[in-house]
């Protein structure tokens, strides 16, 4: 756990179920909050995802080619 990529992937995926539980829980509630910003967690989320697959993505390939 001592390597700073790989804690940055942690960190990345973190970020992408803080930002899904928060628009879970405003679809849950149901207040006018969520119907205001439901497509705006939407949005943070898919990019949230799509930097840490683009992380975990860069993390394989450094480890296979052996760029320790």
């Amino acid at each position: 756990m001592s390597d700073p990529f790989l804690i940055l992937i942690v960190l990345a995926c973190l970020a992408v179920v803080v930002v899904l539980m928060l628009g879970l829980g405003g679809f849950a509630k149901g207040s006018g909050w969520a119907q205001k910003n439901s497509n705006k967690l939407m949005q943070y989320r898919i990019a949230a995802q799509f930097v840490a697959v683009l992380l975990i993505l860069a993390y394989v390939y450094f480890r296979q080619s052996g760029g320790e």
